[in-house]
């Protein structure tokens, strides 16, 4: 059975409080960014979790190496305290948002071209019956 471990860094990027929502399953990382705006309260970022969390736009999976974590429980108090210090994300987080940001700009990009496609066919089909109309002598 594969096992899923889910975390959210919350940091101050100079603007905004975002927060890096990661999930790694089955050796593969996805990533989601939210941006918070004014500090998030600890009960604000357990509600998120528990109601927005199915709603994120995770980004395409990166693969990783999962490590098992120690149950010495010093060391846990170690890693949290370490954590807590570090503002910046991970970088696999960075590559999976990263990879996410690039295919959402080629589908905007896409949609963008179809429309101006659209919007060139409807001028020139507007014309041609302009064209028609004053040639029939209306």
């Amino acid at each position: 059975m594969d096992r899923v471990t889910s975390r959210l860094t919350v940091f101050f990027d100079g603007t905004f409080w975002v927060g890096v929502f990661e999930r790694i399953e089955g050796g593969a990382l996805s990533a989601a960014k939210i941006t918070f705006g004014a500090e998030p309260r600890d009960n604000e970022i357990a509600a998120f979790i528990l109601k927005e969390h199915g709603r994120l736009d995770l980004s395409p999976a990166v693969t990783t190496v999962v490590k098992e974590a120690g149950r010495n429980p010093k060391r846990i108090q170690r890693q949290i305290r370490r954590q807590l210090q570090d503002t910046g994300t991970g970088t696999k987080s960075q590559q999976a948002l990263k990879l996410l940001q690039e295919q959402t700009k080629t589908a905007r990009r896409g949609r963008s071209r179809e429309q101006k496609e659209q919007e060139k066919e409807r001028r020139f089909q507007m014309k041609r019956q302009k064209k028609r109309e004053k040639h029939r002598g209306r």
